[in-house]
């Protein structure tokens, strides 16, 4: 029997939230979107008028779904060209989900993403959906079939997992936009003195392009390395321009809730570059420029309209 207008409508309802929640356990917008779609299949082939509380019943069936994704997942990354690194989101998309606490901001944050890769599918599910959507134990323990002192134990452990991988304090978004600024200064000026200045003792650089753009296949470690590198990324090049199709113009926006860099050529984001900042410096420099991975950013920088001048134009 096919849905009623209703029917759908309340999906629709759902749709923002599922997003949400399966952007944050997957890490990739379109294997969340994929998550949602085959959601609402099993919602049109569901006898939808016993089903008493349709958000419950839509929690519990896409955070399955997502579970057995992540499980295969962790097999199709293993063979995954380079680094793997999560699909960046730009401010203003919906599939970011709330902001309105610290809690909401960090599980979202482009550095937790990272480290919630190290988590069990069950860890990670329990922390998303108790530290993001507020879900009592009672509630996430019917969602994933365990019992509420099981659901309390995977969070303390899933907690002291991204904790342990956190053990600095990050600076506020006016103090880290100014930071980013100052990096983008001293990788353009030419000399390594001044980005490892800015950069901590032990901080990386991780590149993902998936196979389909050059990045090294082991991150950089420690300052002078990644200083050095990014001295030569940002040096112009005939092969860069080559590779992107031109020069692409830089920009600072914000990211998965944190400032970020985005190079775009001709209205397509070519790269976005998240650094992790803390009180003692910039600990981390992801870069994603799989293609796969910026469409979703490069359609909502089109649909968003004057993002003002470029800070510069690159290589």
């Amino acid at each position: 029997m096919p849905l009623s207008a209703n029917d759908v409508e309340r999906f629709e309802a759902s749709r923002s939230r599922l997003e949400a929640i399966a952007y944050r356990l997957l890490g990739s917008a379109s294997e969340a979107e994929d998550a949602v779609q085959d959601t609402f299949l099993r919602w049109q082939a569901a006898d939808v008028g016993r089903i008493e509380v349709p958000e419950a019943w839509l929690t519990k069936v896409l955070t399955n779904l997502c579970l057995n994704q992540l499980t295969s997942a962790r097999a199709r990354r293993e063979t995954y060209v380079g680094q793997w690194l999560p699909e960046p989101l730009l401010a203003g998309d919906t599939m970011l989900g709330p902001a309105a606490s610290a809690e909401q901001r960090e599980s979202v944050s482009y550095a937790v993403l990272v480290l919630m890769e190290r988590l069990s599918p069950n860890e990670r599910a329990v922390y998303v959906l108790r530290e993001a959507f507020g879900y009592r134990h009672r509630e996430i323990a019917e969602i994933l079939d365990l019992t509420e002192a099981s659901c309390q134990q995977i969070l303390h452990r899933a907690k002291k997992h991204v904790a342990d991988g956190r053990t600095r304090s990050e600076v506020d978004e006016a103090s880290a936009r100014r930071i980013v600024g100052e990096f983008l200064a001293a990788a353009t000026s030419g000399r390594t003195e001044p980005l490892v200045r800015l950069l901590t003792e032990d901080a990386v650089s991780v590149g993902d392009g998936g196979g389909k753009v050059p990045a090294r296949a082991k991150a950089f470690e420690g300052a002078a390395a990644v200083a050095t590198f990014m001295r030569g990324l940002f040096k112009p090049g005939k092969a860069k321009r080559a590779l992107v199709g031109g020069s692409p113009d830089v920009h600072v926006t914000t990211a998965n809730g944190a400032p970020a860099i985005v190079a775009v050529f001709e209205g397509r984001i070519v790269g976005i570059m998240c650094l992790e900042i803390t009180t003692e410096g910039i600990t981390a420099i992801l870069n994603q420029v799989n293609p796969d991975k910026l469409e979703r950013a490069t359609r909502h920088w089109a649909a968003t309209g004057d993002h003002g001048n470029p800070l510069f134009t690159a290589f």
